[in-house]
C-alpha cells in the first residue's frame, strides 16, 4: 500500500462529506434562487434566529417528550408482542395478519382517528408514534427468536432449563442482535411519525412551527427546523447504538462489519 493510499485511508469521511454537502447546498441554492430552496447560508442564518428568539428550545424539548414516551411504548408493545409471536405459532397466527397488515399501511392515516378519540393534544402525536414505530419492531422480533438456532434451545432442555430460563438465558440473548436492528429502525419511523404528528395536530412541537414556517411560504424557516430534526433523529439513532453496542458486546467485532 502506498503512503498516499494510507493516507487517504485515514481521512475522516463522514466530515469531508458533509462538509461536500455543505458546499453543495451553497452552490445550487445560490444558483436556482427560489424561495424554498434558500442557500445553506440563509438556512442558518434563520436557526440563529429561531434558537435566539427561544421558539426552537421550548419546540425541541415538547418534541422529545412525545418522542420518549411513544417510543417506549412502542419499544414495550414490539418486544412483547414479538417475542410472543415468535415463540408461539398461536399467537403468530392470530395477531400476524393484523401486524402486517397495519405495517403496511400509511401510519398517517389514523391521525384523524386519534385526533377524534384523544384530542388536540400529546396524547394523539404519541399515538401516531406508536403507529409509525411498533409494528416494524414487531416484525424483527418475531423473526429474531423463531431463528434461533434450535440445537441451543434442545440442549438447553437437555440440560433440564425452564421455559422461562431457555426464553431469558437462551433465546433472547442469541436474538439481541437482530431485535436490536429492528429498535434502530423503530427509533428512526418514530421520529417520522413524532413530526408527522405534529404537523397534522399542530399544536406542540417541532412540527408545529414547520407548519406555521409553510404557511408563511418560510423555506428558510422550513429547512431550519429540518435541520433540528435531523439532529434529533441522528442523536436518537446514536443513542440506541450504544445501547445495542453495550447489550450485544458479546458479538464480534467481525461479525458487526466493524474493522
Amino acid at each position: 500500500m502506498t503512503v498516499a493510499a494510507h493516507r487517504g485511508r485515514r481521512l475522516p469521511a463522514a466530515p469531508i462529506s458533509l462538509a461536500a454537502g455543505a458546499v453543495a447546498w451553497e452552490v445550487v441554492g445560490h444558483l436556482a434562487g427560489v424561495a424554498f430552496f434558500p442557500p445553506l447560508s440563509t438556512v442558518l442564518t434563520r436557526l440563529v434566529e429561531l434558537v435566539s428568539s427561544g421558539q426552537i428550545v421550548s419546540s425541541v424539548g415538547d418534541s422529545l417528550v412525545n418522542l420518549v414516551i411513544g417510543f417506549a411504548i412502542s419499544l414495550g408493545l414490539g418486544v412483547v408482542v414479538g417475542v410472543a409471536m415468535g415463540r408461539y405459532r398461536k399467537v403468530e397466527a392470530a395477531l400476524g395478519v393484523y401486524v402486517n397488515a397495519l405495517l403496511t399501511a400509511p401510519s398517517l392515516v389514523f391521525a384523524p382517528i386519534f385526533f377524534s378519540l384523544l384530542g388536540e393534544g400529546r396524547g394523539s402525536i404519541i399515538a401516531v408514534v406508536v403507529m409509525y414505530s411498533t409494528f416494524i419492531m414487531i416484525i424483527n422480533t418475531t423473526s429474531a427468536i423463531q431463528t434461533v438456532p434450535a440445537h441451543l434451545v434442545e440442549m438447553a432442555r437437555s440440560y433440564g432449563a425452564s421455559e422461562r430460563q431457555i426464553l431469558f438465558q437462551v433465546m433472547l440473548p442469541a436474538a439481541a442482535p437482530m431485535i436490536m436492528a429492528g429498535v434502530r429502525l423503530g427509533v428512526g419511523r418514530a421520529v417520522t411519525g413524532m413530526i408527522n404528528g405534529e404537523m397534522f395536530i399542530a399544536v406542540v412541537g417541532l412540527g408545529r412551527i414547520v407548519t406555521q414556517a409553510g404557511g408563511r411560504f418560510d423555506g428558510a424557516g422550513v429547512l431550519a427546523v429540518l435541520l433540528v430534526i435531523i439532529a434529533v433523529a441522528l442523536g436518537a439513532v446514536g443513542l440506541v447504538q450504544a445501547v445495542d453496542r453495550r447489550i450485544t458486546r458479546w458479538v464480534p467485532t467481525t461479525a458487526r462489519g466493524e474493522k
